[in-house]
């Protein structure tokens, strides 16, 4: 008797996920796959929670046209918005405070092909991170910090370095 209920509510679970895209491990501070290349930096604050990290996404062969962004407590599963989807353009550059890492430190940025996706909340994919990870790089000037951006994405979408678009 609770076979044949659990089977259908199993297909629904697994429906509902398949609307919600593919979900990617994002691993290193500088990512390429899944038709986008993703880097991040932290510039140095007074004190630490106050430092900003900074998350460029930037689309790849026009795959993406939105993007939203939240920040999630791995244990209760909140979510806290960090960026609402828009466009997503040829890049984005994403701020959070470093502290904010605390109480969400999981970050998913969702990608969705059309506004229409977006609207529906149904990414293509969501690319994970579990936090700041280790590989980011700090600096203490904010041209350094957008110029490694800049040179970290060209590097990883031209030679292959990281995963491959």
């Amino acid at each position: 008797m609770k076979l044949r209920g659990l089977l259908p509510a199993m297909l629904l679970l697994a429906v509902a996920a398949a609307g919600q895209g593919q979900e990617v491990h994002g691993e290193n501070s500088v990512f390429a796959s899944q038709g986008v290349a993703i880097a991040w930096g932290i510039l140095k604050g007074p004190v630490e929670d106050k430092s900003r990290v900074i998350v460029r996404i930037v689309p790849v062969a026009g795959t993406y046209a939105y993007v939203s962004v939240d920040g999630v407590d791995p244990f209760t599963r909140n979510r806290q918005v960090i960026l609402d989807g828009r466009p997503l353009g040829d890049r984005l550059d994403v701020a959070s405070l470093r502290g904010s890492f605390a109480d969400f430190p999981r970050r998913e940025v969702h990608l969705y092909r059309t506004a229409a996706d977006w609207q529906a909340r149904r990414p293509a994919v969501t690319v994970y991170y579990l936090g700041v990870p280790d590989t980011t790089p700090e600096f203490t000037s904010e041209s350094a910090l957008l110029a490694y951006l800049a040179e970290a994405l060209a590097k990883a979408r031209g030679t292959g370095q990281g995963r491959k678009p």
